[in-house]
């Protein structure tokens, strides 16, 4: 079968569209047959090696997983043994670890949610770890009618959901975003939204309920001085240096919680078979919109990373095979 390898660490311009050896459904897994999948940081991650740090999963020297992709969406070409949620035929979506870009991916069933009716195979691509996360973001800041939030980062793939997944919940919404982006985030349902090329975020003189953070662009101290005095503080970003990456910030997080009334809290999203179902429900019931900026073919992969590090897509990119 076809599918996107990259046998060393580097830019966009090390993957190949190659030939690889068909997977198999295990015990418990399905065989999809992918029909899209999204591009999401931690394809960027295994991409670049980089932070160093991550090499103590993904490979020392070179990628121990040479196909990327994490978030697919197709139909079930197989099942094997063991498996009772689904049957050859079925519509599904969900994650896996790597080994998405390709036509054909085995998928652990408990990482599988069936597609609704009224969702593209397009759009249930961008929900497996993006809309997920976004979720699971909303909840950690206890967002609920009439509160406040920020959310730096609103118009990558994580902040455009986010964005709309709280003001489902009733939130006002304030949207950090460049200037390319202030029209989409009003789309959204962004009730103010900044300008952060020609307004300081950390100046802004409202104090928030909730701040979701997906880009890491703040000192903690700044980001703490636009709370209120209970305020949450929700740290999911991958942003940070080369070695590191985003784990000092995540530390600093952690270890000035005990000492603070505001709630600082780290996300680490897992993934739930609910939250992809509810998701995609919100999808198919039009309460929420994936932001897909473009589509590239499979085989084009490489172009759409380079689009990802190079432009700063807005929402998501969908790779269609």
């Amino acid at each position: 079968m076809k599918a996107i390898i990259h046998d060393e660490y580097g830019p966009p311009g090390v993957l190949r569209y190659g030939d690889v050896d068909m997977p198999t459904a295990g015990e418990h897994e399905v065989l999809v047959r992918v029909r899209a999948a999204s591009v999401n940081h931690g394809d960027r991650v295994w991409l670049h090696g980089l932070p160093r740090a991550a090499r103590l999963a993904t490979g020392l020297r070179r990628p121990n997983r040479t196909v990327l992709g994490r978030a697919v969406a197709g139909t079930v070409e197989a099942v094997g043994p063991g498996v009772t949620r689904f049957a050859v035929g079925d519509a599904v979506f969900g994650e896996v670890n790597q080994r998405g870009f390709a036509e054909y991916a085995a998928v652990p069933e408990d990482r599988l949610a069936r597609r609704p009716d009224g969702v593209t195979h397009e759009q249930a691509a961008t929900l497996p770890v993006a809309a997920t996360t976004a979720l699971q973001a909303v909840r950690r800041a206890d967002l609920r009618p009439g509160r406040s939030l920020l959310v730096n980062g609103a118009s990558g793939g994580v902040g455009t959901f986010t964005v709309q997944l709280a003001k489902v919940r009733g939130a006002m919404v304030t949207a950090v975003c460049s200037t390319r982006n202030v029209e989409l985030a009003r789309s959204l349902g962004a009730d103010h939204v900044v300008d952060y090329t020609r307004e300081d975020v950390a100046g802004v003189p409202a104090r928030f309920d909730a701040v979701i953070d997906f880009a890491g662009s703040q000192r903690l101290a700044a980001v703490r001085r636009l709370l209120t005095p209970t305020g949450v503080y929700v740290c999911s970003t991958g942003t940070g240096g080369p070695l590191l990456g985003p784990l000092p910030r995540l530390v600093a997080v952690t270890a000035t919680t005990p000492f603070v009334r505001q709630r600082l809290r780290v996300l680490a999203a897992t993934t739930r078979v609910a939250d992809l179902d509810e998701v995609a429900g919100l999808v198919a019931a039009g309460r929420i919109t994936p932001v897909i900026e473009r589509t590239y073919p499979l085989g084009e992969a490489a172009e759409a990373l380079h689009l990802v590090e190079t432009v700063h897509a807005r929402g998501k990119i969908v790779l269609t095979v």
